[in-house]
């Protein structure tokens, strides 16, 4: 059992810069695969990166890459999104997932478990 916590959301201007955290409870943390989703009123929850158990192979989507980095601290039980340069389309109640099987994905129904979601928000 994995329990996920969703942090470091706010309200940034555009160009601006935040970063999320999302802390994982579990000895077996370093051994799943991570990813970020987002899902903004009245639409669908969306990928957004996703890393191996060991913090190879990152991959975006095409709307963030070059804009925002994952990356993960497995010593500290943590994953992060570093996002750079936001958008107010970044606008979006953001989620890590976590999944048994070591590799990421951009598929949502791939995750076993999911963290709480923070809110961020970039004003034009």
């Amino acid at each position: 059992q994995v329990q996920l916590v969703d942090s470091g959301g706010g309200l940034v201007q555009a160009g601006g810069s935040l970063r999320l955290s999302c802390a994982a409870s579990g000895r077996t943390f370093s051994s799943y695969g991570m990813g970020w989703f987002r899902q903004a009123p009245g639409k669908e929850r969306e990928f957004v990166a996703a890393i191996t158990w060991s913090g190879g192979s990152p991959y975006y989507a095409d709307s963030v890459k070059d804009r925002f980095t994952i990356s993960r601290d497995n010593a500290k039980n943590t994953v992060y999104l570093q996002m750079n340069s936001l958008k107010p389309e970044d606008t979006a109640v953001y989620y890590c997932a976590a999944r048994a099987w070591g590799t990421g994905s951009r598929y949502a129904s791939a995750y076993d478990y999911w963290g709480q979601g923070t809110q961020v928000t970039v004003s034009s």
